[in-house]
């Protein structure tokens, strides 16, 4: 797959005619974003990749996607990049020793870990999910990959959540994208 740009108007297009609301889920007050249309749409799925891959570094070697959508976004990403694939999971997951990181969300707290051999020193890598609320699992995500010491060229979301400051959240210095901005 080479990647390829879109217009704004076609990005914008395809993210609103593919991401579903539901209000109320999983609580009351949560505006929850489905990406199963997008998914489900071989055509808009490779086109959001496509043109996700030409916004991003051309140098990656790795594309650490967080668990779980971030799973289903970030190896095809890599794909399209010539990249390879690095989950970053949920505490539990993994074999071995892996490294780990607690931290709090909004309603709780979690833990997640990366294969101890995973990404190996020096490495150039990008972190990618879908959805960049609050930002605690993004800015965990980044301080357990820095404990590898690779090179970190950015982070990046499919979609951005207006209002809830995570992007304030993560490290400065850190280069932040996201495909699409929507209202919270």
């Amino acid at each position: 797959m080479t990647p390829a740009l879109l217009e704004p108007s076609q990005l914008e297009a395809l993210m609103s005619s593919h991401i579903e609301t539901f209000p109320d889920f999983p609580e009351p007050g949560v505006l929850f974003r489905d990406i199963t249309p997008l998914l489900r749409d071989p055509e808009a799925f490779r086109a959001i990749i496509g043109h996700w891959g030409a916004v991003l570094p051309k140098e990656i070697d790795l594309v650490v996607g967080v668990e779980a959508r971030g799973f289903v976004l970030g190896a095809p990403l890599a794909l399209s990049l010539g990249a390879g694939f690095v989950p970053a999971r949920k505490a539990g997951k993994l074999p071995g020793s892996p490294r780990s990181i607690s931290y709090d969300l909004e309603y709780g707290s979690a833990e997640i870990e990366i294969g101890v051999d995973s990404l190996p020193r020096g490495t150039r890598i990008v972190v990618v999910d879908d959805l960049l609320a609050t930002g605690g699992t993004a800015a965990a995500t980044i301080e357990l990959v820095r404990e590898f010491d690779v090179e970190l060229l950015g982070v990046s979301f499919l979609l951005e959540l207006e209002g809830l400051g995570g992007r304030d959240r993560l490290p400065a210095g850190v280069p932040v994208t996201a495909l699409s901005t929507v209202p919270n």
